[in-house]
């Protein structure tokens, strides 16, 4: 079953009843059963939420996303164990070996630039670049193909507007790229904790301030499936590039996670696709296998 991704943009007050997600509003009352929800999002400083309700969340490895002020998502709340043998799980992680993290960044990277130019091939845009950057990625991608294949891809995929800088406070559509890219880092840390891993203990990311390392590793593949999609709404017409995110396209932003993505020749939602990609990374820290599974962009 698709998890569903429950948007909270005005006053509310959530709590359990039943098993059941209440959201208590001045002008009315909604119900979601709380094992369908997968990511939750609070947007409203008004909203409060009960233990009761965030108890059953955590049990039902649902992700809890907080925004700030500016209405971006700023805080994540996940369960500490999503899986029977966690603890097992976590000392594989643990234990792997350099030459292992570097093969699986390795696969990473190719991943995230063979997606690239999909994206850029199935706009029309000139792909060759990248194509030829993917054969150039070694182990632990000391060359770091990776930032040159970024700053290639960055300046043909936007080439349509006067100017375009990708940064996380630059001019829009990259507020657009921002939302979308914490949906979706929400649905991977989601899906490490639900396959026993730790989201903090990354294969390349280190960073002391950062407890989703692995989550950032993992998601890069998959951010060329939300390129597309703000791609899509940017073709709009009459869309004027706004400041604010307006509630309209935080809705059609939300749609991360049932994106439709083809995954080892199969096509499902992202957030399934999501999973699977964990599962065969856990299998990869197990010595089961040594090959990460990604989804290609067609």
């Amino acid at each position: 079953m698709i998890k569903k991704t429950i948007y909270i943009g005005n006053e509310a007050h959530i709590h359990l009843r039943d098993q059941q997600m209440v959201i208590k509003k001045p002008e009315e009352e909604k119900t979601v059963p709380v094992e369908d929800i997968g990511i939750l999002v609070i947007d409203h400083y008004r909203t409060s939420v009960s233990h009761g309700i965030m108890e059953a969340l955590i049990e039902n490895n649902a992700a809890v996303l907080f925004c700030n002020s500016k209405h971006i998502p700023h805080g994540l709340v996940l369960p500490m164990q999503g899986n029977n043998t966690f603890t097992e799980n976590m000392r594989f992680q643990l234990d792997a070996s350099e030459p292992l993290k570097k093969n699986l960044w390795k696969q990473t990277i190719q991943a995230k630039i063979g997606n690239q130019a999909a994206l850029l091939q199935k706009l029309g845009r000139e792909d060759a670049r990248l194509q030829y950057l993917v054969k150039q990625v070694q182990s632990g991608d000391p060359q770091n193909v990776e930032g040159r294949a970024a700053a290639y891809y960055w300046k043909i995929l936007f080439d349509d507007l006067e100017v375009f800088t990708r940064g996380r406070y630059e001019l829009p559509p990259n507020n657009m790229l921002n939302y979308g890219y914490a949906i979706l880092r929400a649905v991977i840390a989601r899906s490490l904790v639900a396959s026993g891993m730790l989201p903090a203990m990354g294969i390349h990311h280190r960073n002391k301030y950062n407890a989703f390392c692995l989550a950032d590793d993992i998601m890069e593949p998959y951010r060329p499936f939300v390129d597309e999609l703000v791609q899509n709404i940017c073709k709009e017409p009459k869309f004027d590039f706004p400041e604010n995110l307006t509630k309209d396209l935080k809705a059609k932003l939300l749609q991360v996670p049932v994106l439709d993505v083809e995954i080892d020749g199969m096509k499902s939602p992202l957030m399934v696709a999501a999973q699977r990609t964990t599962a065969s990374l856990m299998r990869c820290f197990l010595g089961e296998n040594r090959k990460l599974l990604y989804p290609v962009l067609h």
